[in-house]
């Protein structure tokens, strides 16, 4: 059985990325570093939106080895929300389309949502709505979390040792 391959791109097309199976996760994150990045990233001359309408910013979190670029990796930039942050938000410099996130001690890359077109996981969790700024109602799509859930670390081991046995 093949695997599922889920391809997104920036908004011009140039850059190209891929993400193999199912995700870790599929979550919105309302924590001050996503709300902050996000809107960073939206502010930039011709940006493309990544949050939703309430300031969450939708993810599909993906294990290293399952995720790449395969066009257009020259055209990537790095954003930091400070200098020695590590966590670097991935623009498409080509048309200013925020593409990923990476946490650089981590084994994931979280892959803006609103990159990708058809049939996506449903979103199973919001996570640190304790930050949420927005007046508009929450989102009764999925569990809210106060902060980072327990099940949320235990995908994330999960999905470590899978890789640790190369599964």
């Amino acid at each position: 059985m093949a695997s599922l391959i889920r391809d997104f791109t920036c908004a011009c097309g140039r850059v190209r990325c891929e993400a193999v199976g199912e995700p870790i996760v599929s979550a919105v994150c309302y924590c001050s570093d996503c709300q902050e990045g996000g809107r960073r990233i939206e502010a930039l001359p011709h940006a493309h939106l990544l949050r939703d309408p309430d300031g969450g910013t939708p993810y599909l979190t993906f294990r290293d080895d399952r995720f790449r670029c395969v066009a257009g990796a020259e055209l990537l930039e790095d954003h930091r929300l400070k200098p020695d942050s590590p966590t670097r938000r991935v623009v498409a410099s080509c048309c200013s389309t925020g593409m990923f996130l990476k946490f650089d001690p981590g084994f994931w890359v979280s892959t803006y949502r609103l990159r990708y077109a058809g049939d996506l996981p449903p979103i199973e969790m919001r996570t640190k709505v304790a930050r949420r700024r927005s007046a508009l109602p929450l989102p009764q799509d999925a569990p809210a979390f106060r902060g980072f859930p327990l099940r949320l670390f235990g995908r994330l081991i999960g999905a470590r040792l899978a890789m640790a046995f190369g599964r």
